[in-house]
């Protein structure tokens, strides 16, 4: 695969309520939505704050930066994707460690990993009939 490909991913169908979290990416932000009244990230999105139950939700850009809680190398091609080996990781996002992203950790050795090492988004860009679609990847910081 050349370095301008992206490789094969099964893409969302874009909705009114995850539109913006599947898109910003053309824009450089990772955004989310975020209940008015107390402030808490929801991940997936939902109707109604799992906290306070407050129904004033808008959409909200995060720094972009997280923890990796959690990662596995895959060795397996269980479909057309990215090339072999690649991670998948769960990380955290800073402004709230309960919103949790399962994504690719990309640009980083594997024997680098370490859980709990600061990374950063960055986006994948793909072409669809539905919407195009910037898929929130992360990489290590460049100071980690």
């Amino acid at each position: 695969m050349a370095a301008t490909d992206v490789p094969f991913r099964i893409l969302p169908a874009l909705t009114d309520w995850n539109r913006e979290f599947w898109t910003a990416g053309e824009r450089g932000e990772l955004r989310f939505w975020r209940c008015g009244p107390c402030g808490y990230y929801l991940h997936p999105p939902q109707p109604i704050c799992p906290q306070c139950h407050g129904k004033d939700l808008a959409v909200e850009s995060v720094s972009g930066r997280a923890t990796l809680a959690s990662f596995s190398v895959n060795h397996q091609a269980w479909m057309p994707g990215p090339d072999l080996p690649y991670v998948v990781a769960i990380v955290e996002i800073v402004e709230q460690p309960s919103v949790r992203l399962t994504t690719n950790l990309v640009n980083c050795a594997h024997d680098a990993i370490r859980i709990g090492m600061p990374v950063r988004v960055v986006f994948e860009h793909h072409a669809d009939p539905g919407g195009d679609v910037w898929l929130p990847l992360f990489e290590p910081e460049a100071s980690a």
